[in-house]
């Protein structure tokens, strides 16, 4: 199959220039920081923005409708990241989709910022939306172009670069929440639109470090079918333009549809790949090993997505924000999970380094990580129900810690397997799959934040953790035809 590629260096297996880690993989690490920085720093206010009154600066929006917005932007940002993946390996490479797609969230921080009211709202979030599916996406792939398969290296690089991801994820909401509570929601959006400046201008600078496979078209579209595949994405457009206007598509059923659509490119992406003639029998087998990840995949980010939805709205009416007489702002609750992945990544990565082959396998890591987020919705029982204001900050400080060792069992680990079960063909989209998992349960968390608005808590929490620990005790007792299909890889 025929590749494109630019001049650049190799991979240099003796690279260990950045904490002991190939030195190009700051350039990737400084550019998703920033990114996330914006991207956690904006949703970070922007469920605040939808469902408080005029009067508070918001637009008014019932908060069940306000948190399915969430839920679905969410959901349709990880869901772009097959559009920024295809693009990516048919036309244009993982590391020029990424540069492109940083400009464009830029942008849409800036539309959030300067447009008022709906109209700023629909504009900067579609912008985002479209453009960290596309960073997301070939972020990860271009981490992986820095690694040889078999590198020891691999998962703690994953995990270094998980730690760049929130650092922004810790610093973009205590920030931006600052600014929005003492000057106003569209200075907040502004500041998470500087945030995505200062990335792209520090890539910018370290974009000749990468490898040249980062610049590789795996499958180059041919030139005769650019035309056709323009006129379906111009179709596309115009067809949800018409069902907007039309009042096919509203705020109160957006999530729904973006499940429903998920679902479907989920499939279907497992069936091309499947069906592809030019892989082979050893890949395909490792595809059929993705599935069983990718459905526990959508049961924990379905819990774990709702520290936008359901965890935001309880800080808001349940939690006791008073720190020596004065309240914390909302939004500085989303910097509590980033602030223990900053500490504890390190320690995972060391972790798995030290062990080296005799780590857990990946099924395993998956297993537990669905499990442990179950037992953390399970900690919320206690204080459900309560009065307002009457959970501790405390408590929830440990749910969040709970949440968080959750993630580093499955969040930086699934995005290393996807790598590395990726078919030659669909190493990009392989990635994209993974975030398709994503996509899916964040757009369920969204649904569920709507049933979190009618039922009793204890029966919100006590369901839902006990149906993620069960998933996760069944797949554990799959481990090993798993590791079979996955055919060497661990």
């Amino acid at each position: 199959m025929a590749k494109i590629a630019e001049p650049g260096p190799e991979i240099a297996p003796d690279d260990h220039r950045f904490f002991g880690q190939p030195r190009a993989l700051a350039s990737v690490f400084g550019v998703e920081m920033w990114e996330r920085f914006s991207f956690y720093g904006m949703q970070g206010i922007l469920l605040l923005y939808l469902y408080y009154s005029a009067a508070e600066g918001g637009l008014g929006i019932e908060q069940g409708t306000a948190a399915g917005i969430v839920g679905a932007y969410g959901g349709a940002v990880y869901l772009s990241t097959i559009l920024g993946a295809w693009i990516a390996d048919r036309v244009a490479g993982s590391e020029r989709v990424l540069f492109v797609s940083a400009v464009i969230i830029m942008c849409g921080h800036i539309a959030l910022a300067v447009i008022p009211d709906a109209a700023g709202v629909i504009v900067g979030l579609i912008l985002v939306a479209f453009g960290s599916g596309g960073l997301k996406a070939n972020a990860t792939s271009v981490v992986g172009t820095l690694y040889r398969r078999e590198d020891p290296r691999r998962d703690a690089g994953f995990s270094l670069f998980y730690l760049g991801i929130n650092l922004g994820a810790f610093f973009g909401p205590l920030l931006t929440g600052l600014v929005q509570s003492t000057l106003g929601f569209h200075f907040g959006f502004g500041l998470a639109a500087v945030g995505m400046a200062i990335g792209l201008i520090q890539y910018s600078f370290g974009r000749k470090r990468l490898p040249a496979v980062s610049r590789e078209v795996p499958d180059p579209l041919p030139r005769s079918r650019y035309l056709p595949y323009a006129g379906i994405a111009a179709a596309a457009i115009v067809l949800i333009v018409v069902l907007v206007l039309t009042g096919a598509i509203t705020a109160s059923n957006l999530v729904t549809i973006v499940i429903g659509v998920t679902i479907v490119a989920s499939v279907s992406y497992f069936i091309v790949i499947l069906s592809n003639r030019h892989i082979s029998t050893v890949e395909r087998h490792r595809v059929y090993a993705f599935i069983p990840l990718f459905i526990a995949s959508v049961a924990f980010w379905s819990l774990y997505q709702q520290q936008f939805t359901v965890v935001t709205i309880y800080s808001d009416e349940r939690l006791n924000r008073d720190l020596f007489g004065w309240e914390m702002p909302v939004p500085w609750v989303q910097s509590i999970n980033p602030v223990f992945i900053i500490v504890l990544s390190g320690v995972f990565a060391a972790l798995w380094t030290r062990w080296g082959t005799r780590q857990p396998s990946t099924p395993v890591k998956f297993a537990f990580g669905t499990a442990i987020m179950g037992v953390a919705f399970l900690l919320f029982l206690p204080f459900a129900g309560g009065a307002a204001n009457s959970t501790p900050l405390l408590a929830l400080i440990g749910i969040l810690l709970v949440f968080t060792i959750a993630e580093l069992l499955l969040s930086p680990v699934g995005l290393s397997v996807s790598t590395k079960l990726a078919p030659e063909l669909f190493k990009t989209q392989m990635v994209a799959l993974f975030f398709l998992s994503v996509a899916l349960g964040t757009a369920v968390s969204g649904v569920l934040a709507e049933w979190y608005a009618t039922a009793p808590e204890q029966l919100y929490f006590g369901v839902l953790g006990g149906i993620a620990i069960v998933l996760g005790v069944i797949l554990g007792l799959f481990t090993r035809p798993i590791l079979r299909l996955m055919s060497g890889v661990r």
